[in-house]
């Protein structure tokens, strides 16, 4: 571990990490807020590789009680790791005063043998969070089943974390958070997104993603489309989005307003924000940031 201090060491051990387990690696640590700032790497089944979490522990976690806290995964946009919301959206201060878990997992599997693409929207680093079926990428492009299914069981293995948990997230991570919460009822608590890909069989980004690595017929791409999910949803969670005015991706790629008609259609509760002057970058996020955070405490029954 390349933690930069022994109050590191020790907090992560109060929290109940090992720094010394064979089932994963702690990268680094850092004390912000109270709490502690760490990455760990495992070697993920369902991606066939090393996978990078970014961490925030806040200080009701880091004590010897054993104390269990919930938690927010948050899915990343195009290009990002697992560092991108941690470093730049401000949301470690409010989840330290609230006392919320920040996981943060890598927007796609990475490494010398994992296929890739000369375009940023395609291969490593723009995932989907879907488990594609085409080669190249079907060998390790299972985003979906490692966020929902392997991402969670780790996170409650190794964490001090309880059985409650939410899901938010930005652009191509906004798209991953609302399709999750819509396919996988009462696995979460609260949904919400930042500049959200809401349809993204009808936009160049998606469509791209989707004949890649599900193929070119688009009846598979339904699954992981947000506004096509909305119709028979199993459960109706209210979903809490913002979206800049001045994004620059809003008309080619986003479609919110395709997908606030289609809530509307089938009586599903969303709060869609149309925030003036705001673009699509990090700057925004950090904007409203704790506004979302505070809608999923809520849930989280932390406030």
């Amino acid at each position: 571990m390349t933690a930069n201090n022994q109050f590191i060491s020790k907090a992560l051990s109060c929290a109940g990490l090992d720094l010394n387990s064979n089932a994963y690696e702690i990268v680094s640590g850092n004390r912000t807020f109270g709490g502690i700032h760490c990455r760990l790497k495992h070697a993920a089944t369902t991606t066939n590789c090393d996978m990078i979490i970014g961490v925030y522990l806040p200080p009701s976690v880091l004590t010897d009680d054993h104390y269990q806290a919930p938690a927010l995964y948050w899915l990343s946009g195009l290009t990002c790791t697992d560092q991108n919301f941690l470093q730049k959206a401000g949301a470690m201060q409010k989840a330290s005063e609230l006392g919320l878990v920040l996981i943060c997992p890598d927007t796609s599997p990475r490494g010398d043998d994992v296929a890739n693409d000369d375009g940023y929207d395609l291969g490593q680093g723009a995932g989907f969070y879907l488990d594609a079926t085409q080669e190249p990428w079907a060998k390790h492009f299972q985003m979906y089943s490692y966020v929902t299914e392997e991402l969670i069981d780790f996170c409650q293995q190794t964490l001090p974390i309880n059985d409650k948990r939410s899901i938010s997230g930005h652009s191509m991570g906004g798209h991953g958070a609302l399709t999750l919460a819509l396919k996988n009822p009462k696995k979460y608590q609260s949904v919400s997104a930042f500049s959200p890909i809401c349809n993204p069989s009808n936009v160049p980004w998606g469509q791209k993603a989707f004949t890649n690595y599900l193929g070119s017929n688009q009846s598979n791409w339904a699954n992981y489309d947000a506004t096509q999910l909305i119709a028979n949803a199993a459960e109706r969670l209210p979903i809490l989005i913002d979206q800049g005015s001045d994004d620059e991706f809003l008309q080619e790629h986003l479609s919110t307003e395709v997908f606030a008609q289609t809530c509307k259609q089938y009586n599903h509760p969303a709060s869609i924000r149309m925030q003036s002057g705001y673009d699509h970058s990090y700057f925004f996020i950090a904007s409203f940031i704790n506004e979302h955070i505070e809608h999923h405490a809520k849930a989280l029954n932390l406030l």
